[in-house]
């Protein structure tokens, strides 16, 4: 095909792509995904009559915010007047700050849905919330990359996805931040962290993960997980990723407990 035929082609593919027809077919397409594979709720679990929307709109409200006060350090919401919660006071954190969306018991059955009830369209709607309840703080710290706490190869075989990553995806999409699955691995294989005390978390952590590239010199990257309690998946993610030469690290959350 001659250089003028094959413009006058494309030009002719992008009037067809660009056509109101073409636009109507891609919203319908939408529809009919919808009504073949319809959005559950991430609160009642039940369908979203709305197509429009990824949450009943009775539901929303049920999901409790972490306001302020909340600690400068780990994001815990403060029981007390100051700027850190006890935790934060008498144990020192590798990773520089970090923040939770929800407070834990208004999205537990949610977060255990999304994770071993393959919900996995929860995601989506919970990405849009922490970019849009989050996204000034996350900006503020100019990260580089978004990176999800990794699974170990043998539970993400089991449970066949990761939920970190569903919502690290969702997160990087909304705020147009990379996000980076190739560079933070866990290479153990941790007994299941509700089952432990604080202690017996820090050592079932302990050389869980490590940090395999940093081609693009990652300085500053924002880690993600659901779920913050003590800290000390997020201190030994960071301890991994300081060794591998990124030199701030800071992460969010879906939820958090309170602090002390």
């Amino acid at each position: 095909m001659s250089g003028a035929g094959g413009r006058m082609r494309a030009q002719w593919l992008r009037g067809v792509r660009d056509s109101a027809f073409a636009r109507w077919m891609r919203r319908a397409g939408g529809s009919v995904a919808r009504l073949l594979f319809p959005t559950r709720c991430p609160v009642c679990d039940g369908i979203v009559a709305d197509f429009s929307e990824k949450i009943c709109a009775e539901c929303a409200p049920k999901l409790r915010l972490v306001t302020a006060p909340y600690c400068m350090k780990c994001g815990k919401k403060l029981q007390e007047e100051g700027e850190l919660c006890g935790d934060c006071r008498t144990k020192p954190h590798v990773y520089v700050r970090g923040r939770a969306l929800y407070e834990y018991e208004s999205v537990a059955a949610s977060i255990y849905r999304l994770k071993y009830g393959e919900r996995r369209e929860y995601a989506a709607y919970f990405g849009e919330e922490l970019a849009y309840y989050l996204g000034d703080f996350i900006r503020s710290v100019h990260p580089a990359a978004v990176i999800p706490i990794p699974l170990h190869k043998k539970r993400f075989r089991k449970r066949g996805y990761n939920q970190a990553a569903l919502l690290a995806r969702a997160l990087g999409r909304e705020l147009d931040i990379p996000v980076r699955e190739d560079v933070l691995y866990r290479i153990k294989d941790t007994t299941p962290m509700k089952r432990l005390n604080p202690k017996e978390r820090q050592n079932n952590l302990k050389k869980a993960f490590i940090m395999r590239q940093n081609d693009v010199k990652l300085e500053t990257v924002i880690v993600v997980d659901d779920i913050y309690t003590t800290g000390s998946t997020i201190d030994e993610a960071t301890r991994a990723l300081q060794a591998g030469g990124v030199e701030k690290v800071y992460y969010v959350t879906l939820a958090c407990g309170a602090g002390i």
